[in-house]
């Protein structure tokens, strides 16, 4: 028979061991890291001037001088897709922080408010949410002309309405903790219950979103510009390129192939973001690290 002092204690491995690396945060977040890398060495470096047209080398193949080839108008697609990212990431920023400064307190306003309120902005909030993105933007391109500043409003304002109703899910399942209901019984404003207990709370679901915005912001800035409403020339855009590439599809295919994997690969990336990391923020998902 085994004394006490026989038996081991097997230490629990379970506990000593870290999170897991999440694939998806892990792909997710290397790809949008590239993207950004290509969008910065733009800024200082291009193998050419992706504007400069040149005649005399119209229609390049791919080789050691011009990686991606050339365009109809001799231009370097390589340049061209590297100076691109700097405009979609542009774009995307831009528009998803209109989205997340007008979504946000919206939506923690209509959990705050009365009950009555808070249907009203969210049955405005589905209306807008109803309305297609795209027509949208092209509203207003057909009314503000076509620009950059154009496609940016318009996609921001699109996905305001994500915003509104995944931060207002989040601010109400807050609102009724015990630390709101002692904030509010102990006499504290509601702008100081919103700042100091609601939002650092529903931080999380922000940076999901985020995340996931920004993938559609990038899909419809070159949608708008495959369509002729975004970003106008000679400011490459991945969208434009593709719209360029339409006439040559047979004859000289990588010239859609190349920006329209660049679009793939861009929305990817933010997708795959944006799951990783609400894999990682969500509480329920604890269980299996």
């Amino acid at each position: 028979m085994s004394s006490p002092d026989d038996v081991v204690v097997q230490p629990n491995s379970d506990r000593r061991r870290g999170p897991r690396l999440n694939p998806s945060l892990v792909v997710g977040g290397v790809i949008v890291m590239c993207v950004v890398l290509m969008a910065l060495v733009s800024f200082a470096w291009t193998p050419y001037d992706p504007t400069r047209v040149d005649a005399t080398q119209r229609l390049l193949g791919s080789s050691a001088k011009h990686w991606f080839g050339t365009d109809k108008f001799g231009r370097d697609v390589l340049s061209q897709i590297l100076m691109g990212s700097r405009t979609t990431l542009f774009v995307g920023l831009v528009a998803v922080g209109v989205a997340a400064v007008i979504g946000v307190p919206l939506g923690i306003l209509a959990a705050m408010t009365t009950r009555r309120l808070g249907e009203l902005l969210m049955r405005g909030n589905d209306l807008l949410l109803a309305f297609p993105a795209l027509l949208l933007a092209i509203m207003f391109g057909a009314v503000y002309n076509a620009s950059t500043l154009t496609a940016m409003i318009a996609i921001g304002i699109a996905s305001v309405p994500n915003f509104a109703r995944v931060i207002r899910s989040g601010a109400l399942q807050v609102m009724g903790t015990e630390y709101v209901l002692a904030a509010r019984s102990a006499g504290r404003r509601p702008f100081a219950i919103g700042v100091r207990h609601v939002l650092p709370n529903v931080s999380s679901l922000i940076i999901v979103q985020t995340s996931v915005s920004f993938a559609i912001a990038v899909l419809a800035e070159a949608a708008l510009s495959f369509l002729g409403l975004g970003t106008p020339p000679p400011t490459p855009s991945w969208g434009r390129m593709l719209l360029e590439s339409q006439e040559m599809l047979y004859s000289a295919p990588r010239l859609a192939i190349f920006p329209g994997l660049a679009i793939a690969v861009a929305v990817l990336g933010f997708n795959l973001l944006g799951d990783g990391l609400r894999d990682r923020f969500d509480p329920k998902l604890e269980d299996r690290r």
